[in-house]
Order: C-alpha cells, then structure tokens, then sequence
C-alpha cells in the first residue's frame, strides 16, 4: 500500500494505522473502519487500479477545500464466523472498547481535542456507532479520557450500514447467505449455532440502534448505499441497505 507520494505504507491487519499525515498540523482526523470480511487495506484499495483511496486519492481533494487531514484506518476481526460462533454475546462490542481504546491512545500524543469524521463500511458502522456510544457513556477517573472520542467526533459516513429493524432484518438474511457462500456445507451442517446467531431479531443491534438515537444529534451524519453487485466466490449479489436514510430519525442529526 502506498501513500501520495508513492512511499510503500504498512499496514496493521489489527488496530490503527496512520496512512497519511501532511506537511503542516492537521485539523482533522479521519478514521475508516472496514465491514464485515473486510479488512483495513483490502476494503479502500480498488480492485482495478489497486489505488488505496483513503491515502492516495482522498488527501489532495481534501488539501483542495483548505482541509489538512490526518488519515488512519482500523482493522478488526471482521471474519463472518468470528460474528456467529456463539462463542461471545457482544463481539461489536469488543471491537468498540478497543476502537476506543487505541485512538485514545493515539491522539493523546498529538491532539486530543482535533475533530474527527469517521468513514465506516456495513458491520463497521456498527462499531463506530458502539464506540460512540461507549466513549458517551463512559465515567470515572481513570477513564474520562475516553469521553474525549464522543466530544470530539464532527461527521460519520455510513457505507451500507444497518440500522432499524427492517434492515436489521436484512441483515440477518445478508449474514446467513454470506455464511452460506464462504464457508463450506460441511461447516453450516454441523455448526448450527451458526444459524442460531443470524436471527433476524439481533437484539444487540436493536440495542444499538436505540441507543444511538440519544447521541445523534450533535453528529453531521450521511448515509450511503452500494449501487453495485459484490462478488464473493464467482457471486454477484447487492449487498446493501436500503436507501433513503434508514433512522427511523428528523433534525439536524440525519443528512
């Protein structure tokens, strides 16, 4: 993966990586979390020209409109088995404690009170929107600090993210039909807690979904849909949400 200026970047499979800084201080950072089977390069680089967007491409559009960015990406286990194993009951969770956690870190540094816009893709709008929620709620002396993510945080970009109950719904049906073309007959036959996990009543995206709602207003938010077929294993199917804005919500919060 390369940068705009063409220097070969490495990046974490796991946790934040910082892909691209400028010249002069940044006043924003922008923060890119993958979906689901995604992974921090693979999902922002294209597949026809190998162009990994969020540090060769978005950058100089930015530096065109006087916005000096600070541009980072986060990658988790996204794997859709590691989602409905069973093995936890709040995996999304997981993954927003350690969101968190890491840009905590990270902008301690350098600037804890520089803004933030997020650019999530499916299952990683998802944890933003649980990371939000947590840095919200989050209280206590050694941990206020962690309030700093919710307070700063400007803009969110959802990519084909679930939200309310119908495309929950659908997702649930996405999940089990993804399951269904990557992993082997053998593995949905004799594992069928995998099956269990794809309820359409998830009750920890409606718990999400509920809770987010109280926070949204004070975020610029957008909402996006794929408008075209995702191939997985020779496959072509749309993978999306449906469009217009799916919260249920009115006002300065929804764009």
């Amino acid at each position: 993966m390369s940068n705009s200026s063409g220097q070969r970047i490495p990046i974490n499979r796991f946790g934040l990586t910082e892909v691209y800084a400028p010249a002069t201080r940044p006043n924003v950072d922008i923060v890119f979390v993958h979906g689901l089977n995604g992974k921090p390069s693979d999902t922002w680089t294209s597949e026809s020209t190998h162009v990994f967007w969020p540090a060769q491409t978005l950058p100089p559009e930015l530096e065109d409109e006087s916005l000096e960015a600070r541009v980072l990406v986060y990658g988790y286990d996204a794997d859709v088995t590691s989602f409905t194993d069973g093995a936890s009951k709040d995996k999304i969770h997981n993954h927003a404690e350690h969101l968190i956690a890491e840009l905590v870190a990270n902008r301690r540094r350098k600037a804890a009170e520089r803004p933030i816009i997020w650019v999530a893709h499916s299952l990683g709008g998802l944890v933003v929107k649980r990371a939000l929620i947590y840095s919200a709620e989050i209280r206590g002396l050694k941990t206020e600090h962690y309030r700093s993510i919710f307070v700063s945080t400007y803009g969110i970009l959802f990519l084909g993210t679930p939200h309310h109950g119908s495309d929950i719904a659908q997702w649930g049906n996405r999940l089990e039909w993804i399951c269904s073309v990557m992993l082997p007959k053998k593995v949905m036959d004799s594992q069928p807690q995998l099956i269990d996990a794809l309820k359409t009543n998830n009750e920890t995206l409606q718990n999400i979904d509920r809770q987010f709602i109280q926070i949204l207003d004070r975020f610029h938010i957008y909402f996006f849909h794929e408008g075209k077929p995702t191939n997985l294993k020779g496959t072509l199917k749309f993978v999306r949400t449906p469009y217009p804005s799916p919260l249920d919500v009115h006002g300065p919060g929804a764009a």
